[in-house]
């Protein structure tokens, strides 16, 4: 790679911590499934002055719905276990008599069932005094619709909760241990997990100097390091099919580059192609696929440059990742903006701008 480009890309990264868009970031940028850009900036922690590292783990957010609850959904359809179409409340018995029995699927991945876009049932969930799953089920069962089904396209957190229920309930596993043995680890991904699942399995005492951190939390009382920073999540245990996964920038890459070669047709591993394909294509107007976001026609967090047909998505801590198959480059952005702070809305920006120098200077 030009060490001029290189150097590039290195100073518009420092320059973006100093302006405190972000206390830290990784940036790793491949291309062809090779990893040709892959630095680190700033810190992973202010207070501890814990400088960021390349293999830093991140709490990825909402990067859970795509490379979790969606492939996992992705791997029940290849086996005919369930099917895009299936209606969710012949599905889940708590469902099937409700106003939401109906919804599918495909509508779950494609964000149109008709949910709300959040709710705080973490607010419920405390005040019965213990994390709970069961509960933050119970309050999904109720939850009324705020839209027609299949009405209009609007991000929900509860449609991927649900999913992930459906994907449990259907499998028999849990959402954490099913990626994680039947996606991560069979194409070498170690660094892929939801906290909770490490602690208890014991693994995850080497990496506890090495989270990124995220906000001083007002109501825990402390500066989350390894905890999942999504409230609904945290109530219900932490393993939860909107938010709960993290992990460092090459091992999500590693799971893009499958992802890559599943939308360009050729020999995957795990996932089944025609199935991803299936997923990254959007429907009349609507601007995200089903599980994954695609670039906006206007002031696209992608940049200028990322085709059509790439497929992507950010968290709210602070991640991102995108795709175009008709490159093969890929850019995996893992900040902790929201450390200590969640007001910090700096990076909305700044993220357009840093996709387009690396594209303009790598590929």
């Amino acid at each position: 790679m030009n060490t001029g480009r290189s150097d590039k890309i290195i100073k518009f990264m420092e320059n973006a911590v100093l302006d405190a868009v972000f206390p830290g970031a990784v940036l790793l940028c491949g291309l062809d499934r090779e990893i040709i850009f892959h630095q680190a900036f700033g810190h992973a922690d202010i207070f501890e002055k814990r400088p960021m590292h390349r293999d830093t783990i991140f709490d990825l957010a909402s990067l859970t719905k795509p490379l979790a609850t969606t492939l996992a959904i992705a791997k029940l359809v290849e086996e005919g276990s369930i099917f895009p179409d299936l209606a969710m409340g012949s599905v889940l018995p708590e469902f099937a008599s409700t106003e939401k029995s109906g919804i599918t699927i495909d509508m779950l991945l494609r964000h149109r069932s008709g949910l709300a876009a959040h709710r705080k049932y973490y607010r419920e969930i405390m005040q019965a005094g213990r994390q709970s799953q069961p509960m933050l089920r119970t309050l999904l069962a109720r939850e009324p619709l705020e839209y027609g089904i299949d009405e209009c396209q609007v991000y929900s957190d509860l449609g991927f909760m649900v999913l992930s229920w459906i994907a449990e309930h259907v499998s028999g596993i849990r959402l954490d241990r099913f990626v994680r043995e039947r996606i991560y680890l069979p194409l070498g991904i170690e660094r892929l997990f939801f906290p909770e699942t490490a602690r208890r399995d014991f693994f995850i005492s080497e990496y506890n100097n090495n989270f990124a951190s995220t906000q001083k939390c007002p109501w825990r009382r402390k500066v989350l390091t390894g905890e999942v920073d999504d409230e609904n999540a945290w109530a219900a245990g932490g393993i939860e099919g909107h938010a709960g996964l993290f992990g460092d920038a090459q091992s999500v890459f590693m799971l893009c580059c499958e992802i890559l070669d599943a939308l360009k047709g050729e020999r995957t591993k795990v996932l089944p192609a025609r199935i991803i394909q299936q997923f990254a294509s959007r429907k009349d107007t609507d601007e995200m696929a089903a599980g994954f976001d695609t670039p906006s026609k206007q002031n696209s967090s992608s940049g200028r440059y990322f085709s059509g047909s790439s497929i992507g998505h950010l968290g709210f801590t602070g991640t991102s990742f995108w795709i175009d198959p008709e490159t093969s480059f890929v850019v995996i952005l893992l900040t902790n903006r929201v450390h200590p702070s969640r007001s910090n809305q700096a990076i909305r920006r700044l993220r357009p701008e840093i996709h387009d120098i690396v594209y303009t200077q790598l590929v």
